[in-house]
């Protein structure tokens, strides 16, 4: 079974995700975390985030060992580097690769571009305050910077990944991650039965 998990910053995609994915025993591919590896190696070798083709060269190679990919200067940019469309058809023909035929695929498009045939397509959405807490609390930032930040995010994504049609949204602004994991293992059930 293919389960794809998208949704902007600070739904808890991640923790959901990984968790889906050991209950079913299955693998989890994290297509964010491609994309902030990808920025950390351009920012490493100074390739201008306006070169879609430097870009899509480098789709594969990793950054410097211990570099961060969560930072809030990955977050910055990594939007940027992810419009490019050699960028986004190399990072596709990894990320479906990476997928095989049984995976939970987390990300912002894994339901419209990466497999828009998965079995299950999950959309998490939550108020931006909620998410911008979440975030602030793990970057150890000021709320009010992350949600700024969060919201220019948005509109950016929002014009390329909005939800997939048949996507089942889930909004975990009131859940915990224990809750939504549930909620999504229960409609991968029902796919299955």
């Amino acid at each position: 079974m293919i389960v794809t998990i998208d949704g902007p910053a600070g739904v808890g995609k991640s923790t959901v995700a990984r968790a889906v994915a050991q209950r079913l025993g299955v693998p989890y591919v994290d297509t964010g975390a491609m994309y902030r590896e990808l920025t950390a190696v351009a920012l490493e070798h100074g390739t201008a985030v306006d070169d879609g083709a430097a870009l899509a060269a480098l789709v594969g190679e990793r950054p410097t060992a211990g570099t961060d990919i969560r930072s809030e200067r990955i977050s910055r940019v990594v939007s940027a580097v992810s419009q490019h469309p050699a960028v986004r058809q190399r990072m596709r023909e990894r990320q479906r690769e990476l997928a095989g035929s049984a995976a939970v695929l987390e990300g912002r498009d894994t339901g419209t571009r990466v497999c828009p045939d998965a079995d299950l397509k999950i959309y998490l959405t939550a108020p931006v305050a909620v998410r911008a807490a979440r975030r602030a609390a793990q970057l150890a930032l000021p709320v009010t910077d992350v949600e700024r930040a969060i919201e220019a995010r948005d509109r950016l994504d929002a014009r390329q990944m909005p939800p997939a049609p048949d996507a089942h949204l889930i909004d975990t602004g009131s859940m915990d991650a224990g809750e939504v994991v549930e909620t999504v293992l229960e409609l991968a059930r029902e796919r299955t039965t």
